[in-house]
């Protein structure tokens, strides 16, 4: 299979995809370009690209669910996980990995098992990567990263990254015409 993006994917990483029924992301880096934005009175900004919240709304049409799970915590977040209704949001995680073990065992979902998914972009992601069975990152991640990922994205973090993973994960199910409806 090829994807819009003109990515290659064999028939196995095709099944892969395909199993995944929870999306974990990480947020600056992944969601964001992980620029960190300060006004002059100092409060924080953050840049997300609509491009992937059109993709996560489409893969949650087609039964995936998402969540979020960040080491920072921000109203910001907040916000655009309410814009996405992306209720499972955990903000300030220190140590991630067994915050991410209680969002599998609320959703069912065997650790390593294949069937969910973190997407990360440094070297603190990839306890989570590795409890998931499947991880994902953009283009610009850390190397450990990039070396330790089942899919590597064509694009940076912000720019597209999750846009690119979601539309895989749409094409393996064979819904990738089916995105009608999806909101940013």
């Amino acid at each position: 299979m090829r994807t819009p993006y003109g990515r290659e994917i064999g028939d196995e990483l095709q099944e892969r995809l395909a199993r995944i029924r929870l999306v974990v992301l990480d947020v600056d880096g992944v969601l964001t370009d992980g620029g960190i934005y300060l006004t002059n009175s100092g409060d924080e900004m953050k840049k997300f690209n609509a491009k992937d919240g059109f993709g996560i709304k489409a893969i949650e049409r087609h039964g995936v669910k998402t969540a979020i799970i960040t080491g920072k915590t921000s109203a910001i977040v907040e916000k655009r996980a309410r814009d996405l209704e992306i209720t499972d949001v955990v903000q300030g995680a220190v140590g991630k990995d067994s915050y991410f073990r209680e969002i599998l065992q609320r959703e069912g979902i065997e650790e390593g098992s294949g069937e969910s998914c973190y997407v990360g972009d440094d070297v603190t992601d990839l306890g989570c990567m590795r409890i998931a069975g499947f991880g994902a990152a953009p283009a610009d991640a850390h190397p450990e990263v990039l070396a330790a990922a089942d899919f590597v994205s064509s694009l940076a973090g912000g720019h597209g990254a999750v846009r690119e993973f979601c539309d895989a994960i749409l094409q393996a199910r064979g819904a990738a015409g089916d995105r009608a409806g999806a909101s940013l």
